[in-house]
């Protein structure tokens, strides 16, 4: 006798890394974190754009530090005892993005995904692959690429 197989869903839950910048909980993808860390000592680069904090040595490799909240336009990341560095694959080089705290991982259908507001302006919209609701927040999704983007 045969089993027939149920076909599988052709669109699967898309898992994010979601985190807080202020009090703005955001998400990137997780296939494109490769690690959280703390905060190790920084290294200030002379005549750095404001959003590059410097750079972090990672097991022998250089990595830029960016104040994520400066790239969002929104207020600067207080360095405290919750920040972390979010390390980023993006446009095919490493990036730490500094957070402020990291929350969970979270599975988001694309049917609960809802598109950016429409008085979000085109440029900063780029950025945003999505908005998701949860009881008691909001979640703004990151197209990490396009956010970054902005940073070269």
């Amino acid at each position: 006798m045969s089993k027939t197989l149920e076909p599988k869903s052709v669109v699967e839950d898309q898992q994010f890394a979601t985190f807080y910048v202020g009090d703005v909980l955001l998400g990137i993808a997780i296939d494109r974190v490769r690690e959280i860390n703390r905060l190790s000592e920084i290294t200030c680069v002379p005549h750095a754009p404001r959003h590059v904090l410097g750079v972090v040595n990672l097991r022998g490799e250089v990595v830029p530090l960016l104040d994520l909240g400066i790239l969002l336009g929104l207020p600067s990341t207080q360095v405290g005892s919750d920040s972390k560095n979010m390390i980023v694959q993006a446009d095919g080089q490493l990036l730490g993005l500094v957070v402020d705290r990291v929350s969970d991982i979270l599975a988001v259908s694309h049917e609960s995904m809802s598109s950016p507001p429409a008085n979000v302006n085109a440029v900063d919209g780029r950025m945003i692959q999505g908005i998701h609701t949860l009881p008691d927040d909001v979640v703004i999704l990151l197209d990490i690429d396009q956010a970054l983007a902005n940073s070269q």
